[in-house]
């Protein structure tokens, strides 16, 4: 995770190890790296996520993400024994789509503001996804993969309450220069290394954004 010292402050930093097993054989992946801070004077919890791949086929390997994001579940429930309605932010490749069901089943995932309720997580990234938008691709098929999702208390939902942060704007940076020109790759994201070769591009994945205001700023 990389942070402006300016605006942002840790107070505390911790990796979870997501301890997934297939068939009593543990898998090695990513650790799930939770960071709490001050963004100007309000805490922010930072769940930053790299879950395992879709090596073997999505359906096989659908239960290895479902088992990483019954960590991230435990990681807010952990959170909230001091801090009882917490503004988390939920970042990171996770290998799966907004509406798979490690998002929908088991992080109970929003995709519409108005069903959001105290607790609950809103994805923004969802509506995106169905309306065709994605992050990368891979053998002509198209995925939105990396995703920024928040709990309730950094939902805008038109209250107009300046006094604390919202967030009011998502989106995916797609710039023309991001995205490869020419070749068997001609339309995907701009990779940096090709068969093992540095071919002077940037990502696989396109990146994301998330806004926010603050108007007492």
């Amino acid at each position: 995770m990389l942070y402006q010292p300016r605006y942002f402050k840790p107070i505390h930093f911790e990796a979870f190890n997501p301890n997934i097993y297939d068939e009593n054989r543990k898998v090695y992946t990513r650790d799930i790296l939770l960071v709490s801070g001050y963004l100007d004077d309000e805490l922010i919890h930072i769940i930053v996520n790299h879950w395992p791949s879709r090596r073997g086929g999505e359906a096989k390997s659908r239960p290895l993400r479902e088992k990483a994001a019954y960590k991230v579940k435990q990681i807010i429930e952990k959170i909230k024994l001091n801090d009882p309605n917490p503004k988390v932010l939920i970042m990171g490749d996770f290998n799966d789509d907004p509406i798979n069901s490690s998002f929908k089943t088991v992080l109970q995932t929003k995709s519409k503001k108005k069903n959001v309720k105290e607790g609950d997580i809103y994805n923004p990234y969802e509506d995106m996804f169905r309306r065709g938008f994605n992050t990368l691709g891979y053998r002509d098929n198209i995925n939105l993969f990396d995703q920024i999702m928040f709990t309730s208390p950094l939902l805008d939902k038109g209250k107009k309450d300046f006094s604390t942060y919202k967030m009011f704007k998502s989106g995916i940076f797609n710039k023309r220069f991001l995205t490869q020109k020419s070749g068997r790759y001609k339309g995907y994201p701009f990779r940096s290394f090709s068969y093992g070769r540095y071919t002077g591009g940037y990502s696989d994945h396109h990146p994301l954004i998330l806004d926010h205001y603050n108007f007492c700023q």
